[in-house]
């Protein structure tokens, strides 16, 4: 990490927050941080998450930045940085979908000092008060598009993340990035979303339906915790890949609503049952 002396953060929410107090552990580097909220700045210094509060400028004065905005802002913001940095300055953001950005940058004279990437990491909590140590430890990193970027901006990249404890795998489209993360993250905070409207709606007449949530309910619901405001854009920029994604669960839930209402047992067991592997298909993942 000895490349890594000067660290510009933009957006200090959970993840980049997260990622600065990551930062601060395995390197010597000053990390300065920037967010549209003046408060978030404030905060993040006051919390000791970086070192500085600074404007956009700063862009030209660090040897890496990071871009933990929103992702509806990150293409405007990508394009802003790169019109700015120096040329060995190493550019990439931590966005929940890639496709726009790199559409967005893709024709961009520096677009080879921009990694895509995609830390899965996360909690339903949000800002700066949010970021916490060890939240990408053992956790996987998509790096999306390592084609379009210079090899020395991707190892230097690669390396940031294993020094976080983080797991890098390569992905050569970020739209089939988008494609498939749809279905493994975008829907279930779409889910636990629409479970916990579900139930709202019901407590208004039964009032004591909160006293008989266990845990199961909890864990479920969970992600409906989240941020609007970051995933009310990610469910809108990846709006292709979500419906479709949407339309296949309606579909599942609308089949096991009718074996249901013909009190198949057979068929409600089977269901169940094939679905179980999903412990084993899970359990090979953890153990990568």
């Amino acid at each position: 990490m000895d490349d890594v002396k000067k660290i510009a953060v933009i957006g200090l929410g959970l993840i980049g927050g997260s990622l600065a107090l990551e930062l601060k552990k395995v390197s010597w580097a000053t990390i300065y941080g920037i967010d549209k909220n003046p408060n978030h700045v404030e905060e993040a210094l006051n919390l000791g998450i970086i070192f500085a509060k600074a404007e956009i400028d700063i862009v030209k004065e660090v040897d890496t930045v990071i871009i933990a905005a929103p992702v509806n802002a990150v293409p405007k913001i990508t394009l802003q940085v790169l019109d700015l940095i120096h040329e060995n300055t190493l550019v990439f953001d931590v966005g929940s979908t890639k496709n726009a950005v790199c559409e967005t940058i893709k024709n961009h004279p520096k677009r080879k000092n921009f990694v895509a990437t995609h830390p899965i990491a996360g909690t339903e909590f949000s800002g700066p008060k949010a970021a916490i140590y060890n939240l990408f430890n053992n956790k996987v990193n998509i790096i999306c598009e390592q084609q379009n970027s210079s090899k020395t901006m991707v190892e230097k990249t690669t390396r940031i993340f294993e020094a976080i404890g983080m797991r890098n795998v390569f992905m050569t489209s970020s739209a089939q990035h988008d494609k498939h993360i749809a279905y493994v993250s975008h829907l279930s905070h779409i889910s636990s979303f629409m479970l916990g409207k579900t139930v709202l709606e019901i407590e208004k007449d039964e009032e004591r339906i909160f006293d008989m949530a266990g845990s199961g309910f909890a864990s479920t619901v969970r992600l409906a915790k989240s941020n609007p405001e970051t995933w009310t854009p990610i469910f809108l920029q990846n709006k292709e890949s979500v419906l479709k994604s949407l339309k296949e669960y309606i579909k599942n839930l609308n089949q096991f609503k009718e074996i249901l209402e013909n009190e198949s047992a057979d068929d409600v067991f089977n269901t169940m049952q094939n679905t179980n592997r999903i412990k084993d298909v899970l359990a090979g993942i953890t153990n990568q």
